[in-house]
């Protein structure tokens, strides 16, 4: 198993679509392909939802679109969750949670240089998803080490399953929530969560990593266990370059970067053309060598995706289709411009 590199392309799972097919058809028409989360289509098939399925204690409401959090129902549910503790199906994506990702899985992509799945992580879950007092259950010190656990056996089950379809599948541990750690407000230190996403990447098979569209201290993932990091360049680009020791260390170590470049949100993306953003990735990469990462080894470990997902656009999925496009047309340029095999 490797990961791919030389500039080849994918993006992030979350698309606007409501139209199955038509992001199935985006979603193969990257390099990387992968399978799209359509929260537009039902709200089983949003990211948070689709993480949650079988978790103790969830109180989902479709109509409502809300997805919370119950300690009492948590403890009558428990129980049966330890019983299948050991059963991989349990853990699985079912159809009812995502359409897509079965029909993902039916095809034949054995032929691509990789495949990719994504799983909301646990810090941005438990964020996300707060109790009868309003209380986001990453603070609860009795839920958060069984949520680690349980998510580690989701994104196993379905690395598993990508697996079969192609030997050289990873995954994306989708981590917006990340960036919020670094704020006093959080209640929830990153002292504590790096020892704790620590252990929940040691259970994870390789190749395994984040993906997330914020700006957090990059040290800390940097020097996290993960074979793959995933960011929005677009956006952040000059701050990451300032931790470009930690960067040069990660490469080293064998650690793959997926550069998220295109903006999809319509105003930026309208601001933008192929060479202004040429630019930008290029002239960011130049900073990178100037302290002391090297361009040769960081080219064949990275990948380029759009910079963020979008379900707001007055145009719907134009823009976002127009970005997935413009990530395809930059690769094909900078990788002959860089002569990648």
């Amino acid at each position: 198993m490797s990961l791919p590199g030389n500039l080849l392309t994918t993006a992030m799972g979350v698309m606007p679509h409501k139209d199955i097919d038509r992001a199935m058809e985006m979603a193969l028409s990257m390099d990387i392909p992968f399978w799209p989360q359509l929260p537009l289509v039902n709200y089983y098939e949003d990211m948070y939802v689709q993480a949650s399925e079988h978790f103790p204690g969830i109180l989902l409401d479709l109509e409502a679109r809300t997805l919370k959090f119950s300690h009492e129902k948590f403890g009558a549910e428990l129980e049966e969750v330890l019983a299948r503790y050991e059963d991989p199906e349990y853990f699985d994506i079912s159809p009812a949670y995502s359409v897509v990702y079965h029909r993902f899985l039916e095809m034949d992509l054995s032929d691509r240089p990789a495949i990719r799945g994504q799983l909301e992580g646990p810090i941005s879950f438990g964020f996300n998803v707060v109790d009868e007092r309003g209380r986001p259950i990453l603070f609860d010190d009795t839920v958060r080490p069984f949520l680690m656990e349980f998510m580690a056996k989701r994104a196993n089950v379905q690395l598993a399953r990508l697996k079969e379809r192609n030997g050289n599948a990873f995954m994306f541990i989708d981590e917006p929530g990340l960036q919020f750690l670094f704020s006093a407000m959080s209640g929830y230190g990153d002292v504590a969560a790096k020892e704790e996403m620590e252990f929940f990447f040691s259970q994870i098979e390789r190749p395994r990593g984040v993906h997330l569209c914020g700006n957090p201290d990059w040290d800390f993932l940097l020097t996290m266990d993960i074979d793959v990091l995933s960011l929005d360049t677009y956006s952040n680009a000059e701050v990451f370059a300032a931790y470009a020791p930690s960067i040069k260390r990660y490469l080293k170590k064998g650690g793959a970067l997926v550069w998220g470049i295109v903006p999809t949100n319509a105003e930026p993306f309208g601001n933008e053309d192929i060479d202004s953003l040429e630019r930008r990735l290029t002239d960011l990469w130049d900073l990178l060598g100037q302290r002391g990462v090297d361009r040769e080894e960081m080219l064949a470990n990275s990948m380029l995706s759009p910079a963020t997902c979008c379900l707001v656009n007055p145009d719907g999925t134009a823009t976002v289709e127009r970005a997935f496009a413009c990530v395809r047309e930059l690769s094909m340029r900078l990788r002959e411009a860089y002569k990648m095999p």
